[in-house]
């Protein structure tokens, strides 16, 4: 069974394992504590499966807007839905504290990770040229509007907000 919840540092290092196999360019383990403990604008989830950390996603707040900063899934566990999970847990929380848009940017060559962000609701809006310092590939700049929430939406959401780093 898939569990969605907070990212702790204690998962830290399987979630190194896992950007270390899906990026050329990695986060450090710095980077990750410096979210986690000292960034309160910053929400990090982790996807689990018996126990095991196979993907997470991580998003900036800023004003009434998101910026998803990552979404990684582990190569064994990738195909499954996990990362739609991951996203849609994290426009749960986003819709829950009153976030109007959520953003990110996607290299222009990775039309896996696209097709899943449009089916996501998100669309292109532009482009960063030279984005990804690795190889220069420019980034697309991918937007998505949120609902207003009802009176009740997100609630069970809401309290795994806090434990987030939020």
């Amino acid at each position: 069974m898939l569990l969605i919840e907070p990212m702790q540092v204690e998962d830290v290092e399987e979630v190194l394992a896992i950007e270390r196999a899906s990026f050329a360019a990695p986060w450090s383990r710095l980077a990750f504590l410096s979210e986690l403990l000292e960034n309160e604008r910053a929400v990090y989830l982790v996807a689990r499966e018996e126990g095991a950390v196979i993907g997470y996603v991580g998003m900036w707040r800023i004003l009434d807007e998101g910026h998803i900063t990552n979404l990684a899934v582990h190569p064994d566990a990738r195909r499954r839905g996990v990362g739609r999970r991951l996203l849609e847990a994290l426009c749960n929380l986003a819709i829950a504290r009153g976030l109007r848009r959520l953003t990110l940017e996607v290299r222009v060559s990775n039309s896996v990770a696209q097709h899943l962000y449009e089916s996501l609701g998100f669309s292109v809006a532009g482009i960063r040229p030279g984005y990804y310092q690795d190889n220069q590939e420019d980034a697309l700049i991918m937007w998505r509007d949120l609902p207003t929430p009802g009176p009740r939406a997100g609630h069970e959401a809401a309290g795994s907000w806090e434990g987030a780093g939020a």
